[in-house]
């Protein structure tokens, strides 16, 4: 039977959720499910925006049956080529063979490498700033090349000032029911989830979301729709203050971030010591996480939340520590910048896990590192207190406390 919802009186939801799948791309944890996002619009003409993965096929199918009723499919708008978006678009390309597909070139050529699909008979291709008439609608397409793939494009509907923004704006979390993210409670959870999605699929490429934020900019905008997560139709504001900070790469809060790794428990106990003076300096809601526990996931989203980090780590094999030396490989990739950095490291006879993780963050931009990281040998000891005092000091003064 059919789960839709209806958007607009002639805009019906048709996605799906998936609670079994337990980390999205087979690398991100994803506890609490992620939902595939596909809209039917009902006009002269009828269209599928965006399809889903197979995983929900089943219930996809009878969705977009139901949402038709009865009708013929008339086009089918690609937005994005990931296969968690366009695993249907053979299934209903054969439901439907007059339907038209409408997508960049890019992604034309991306259909027949996933797929062994021909469509140039059917296809529609469309660039920057073309139009589509669907009857009383008419769909504006926008290139968005690297919002996170180099094919995406966004819809715009100049008729119901709806924005269909491929996979900006999305979460991770299934939807149950409420679609709409004045149906939710948008708390730290949903938050969490939705930093943590961009932060990992799309940090790495601030400069070109800041190009569709410029864009979206000159569009009267009410609602927008993406392909994972709520519907955005209240507080647009909310993510769109919260995506010009990420795709700049300012720190969300002024707040410590203290990721360390530890063997035996000696770099953790210099990590509490840290925390215990930084909270005794007024320094609040300090984030302390070890890195063997802690997916590398989470560690980004923190880090991009974070003004101030502290890297604590024993030297391991001659080198960093395998875990640390992931999160920090991880980050650097995603391009992370603008972020004050202070480093522990520890080492029984060859210390040079400081020296190891100032090579990575010195060779990212805009970074500053604190003089005087602090070198344990074994274990901590009373008389590199003095030592501790003074980065507290200087941190807590940096952040306010």
């Amino acid at each position: 039977m059919h789960s839709t919802r209806k958007v607009t009186e002639d805009l019906i939801y048709v996605g799906g959720s998936d609670r079994r799948l337990s980390r999205f791309e087979n690398l991100f944890p994803i506890p609490r499910g992620v939902s595939y996002n596909s809209y039917v619009l009902l006009d002269e003409k009828t269209v599928v925006m965006d399809t889903a993965d197979d995983s929900i096929s089943r219930q996809y199918l009878e969705n977009v049956t139901y949402a038709l009723g009865g009708r013929a499919l008339d086009y089918l708008v690609v937005q994005h080529m990931e296969p968690d978006h366009c695993a249907m678009i053979d299934v209903l390309l054969r439901r439907y063979p007059d339907a038209k597909l409408v997508c960049s070139a890019k992604a034309l050529s991306m259909l027949n490498q996933f797929y062994g699909l021909d469509a140039k008979e059917r296809a529609l291709v469309v660039a920057e700033g073309d139009k589509l008439s669907t009857g009383r609608h008419t769909l504006h397409f926008i290139m968005a090349p690297m919002v996170h793939w180099p094919e995406v494009m966004v819809t715009y509907d100049e008729v119901s000032r709806i924005l269909f923004s491929a996979d900006a704006f999305g979460t991770f979390g299934a939807l149950a029911g409420n679609i709409f993210d004045d149906e939710i409670s948008f708390d730290n959870i949903w938050m969490n989830d939705a930093r943590r999605y961009y932060t990992n699929i799309v940090g790495k490429y601030g400069a070109q979301v800041q190009m569709l934020l410029k864009k979206a900019s000159a569009l009267d905008i009410e609602m927008i729709c993406p392909l994972h997560g709520p519907i955005w139709r209240s507080n647009l504001g909310l993510m769109l203050e919260k995506y010009q900070k990420w795709s700049t790469y300012e720190p969300e809060d002024k707040a410590v971030m203290i990721a360390y790794a530890s063997m035996y428990g000696n770099t953790e106990n210099a990590a509490n010591v840290l925390a215990c003076m930084l909270a005794e300096r007024g320094v609040k809601n300090i984030a302390m996480y070890d890195v063997s526990e802690t997916d590398v996931s989470e560690l980004v989203a923190e880090s991009f939340r974070c003004s101030h980090l502290v890297l604590a780590a024993p030297t391991y094999n001659g080198g960093l520590y395998p875990r640390m030396e992931s999160f920090l490989a991880d980050v650097k990739a995603l391009s992370l910048q603008k972020r004050t950095v202070a480093l522990l490291e520890n080492g029984t006879w060859a210390p040079v896990a400081a020296k190891h993780m100032r090579t990575v963050v010195d060779s990212m931009k805009d970074i500053t590192v604190l003089d005087g990281a602090i070198a344990i040998k074994s274990a901590p000891t009373d008389n590199q207190l003095t030592a501790f005092e003074a980065l507290a000091d200087e941190i807590a003064a940096q952040i306010g406390a």
